[in-house]
């Protein structure tokens, strides 16, 4: 479970965002760090659960994402994050997987392919013209809406893409621009002490989801 303390920490630097304020609180923040490995050690085991592509013997530290910011090419100069990204859980299919963010008031488990590269995307609207019946039944089961609302709600093209046709039965789904669904938890959940479970219970029902789009890029 993620601790009140680590929620506190995050809090704290979002309203402090400096080098000297970290330096200060540099061992409050290896103890979220901690206790967000530990949160990720846990969440491994769920995970594997369901999908072996998540090694049971993963190092957490693998997955949790630097706090650090790179601010080279940014307007936005705060050295560091606000949240733990947890992310790198599958093997195999890098840009395919899952996604765990805490950060007070809006924790997110999620998954999928957000913003495909060209040549990816190319291949994943092939799929879905080709077996769209397959990705709708995923889509529109009603867990999966209950826990990540309409699909195709995400950013779509304006128009059809090159090679598709507007009038194409399932135009709404070629013309996304990601395939990817979130699910927000409130910090009251991730403070439980079967959080890791909820959340990979959350991210089973995206599992089919990384299923079609690893198939769409095989």
């Amino acid at each position: 479970m993620i601790n009140q303390s680590t929620f506190n920490f995050l809090s704290e630097l979002a309203a402090n965002n400096n080098r000297e304020w970290f330096t200060d609180n540099k061992q409050r923040y290896e103890e979220a760090k901690e206790n967000v490995l530990d949160f990720t050690g846990e969440l491994i085991k769920e995970l594997n659960r369901f999908d072996k592509a998540v090694s049971a013997d993963l190092d957490p530290k693998k997955c949790v994402m630097r706090i650090y910011r790179d601010i080279r090419f940014s307007k936005d100069k705060t050295p560091y994050k606000d949240n733990f990204g947890i992310g790198n859980l599958r093997t195999g299919r890098v840009h395919i997987g899952y996604y765990v963010q805490i950060q007070p008031g809006r924790n997110l488990a999620g998954g999928g392919y957000w913003m495909p590269e060209a040549d990816h995307l190319k291949l994943i609207r092939q799929e879905v013209d080709y077996n769209a019946d397959d990705l709708k039944k995923i889509i529109d089961a009603p867990e999966f809406k209950k826990f990540f609302g309409e699909f195709r709600a995400q950013e779509q093209l304006k128009g059809a893409p090159r090679d598709y046709e507007a009038d194409n039965e399932n135009i709404d789904l070629i013309k996304l621009k990601s395939f990817a669904a979130l699910h927000q938890l409130t910090d009251a959940e991730m403070m439980k002490k079967d959080s890791p479970k909820r959340v990979a219970e959350v991210l089973g029902y995206i599992y089919p989801l990384t299923t079609f789009l690893k198939n769409a890029l095989a």
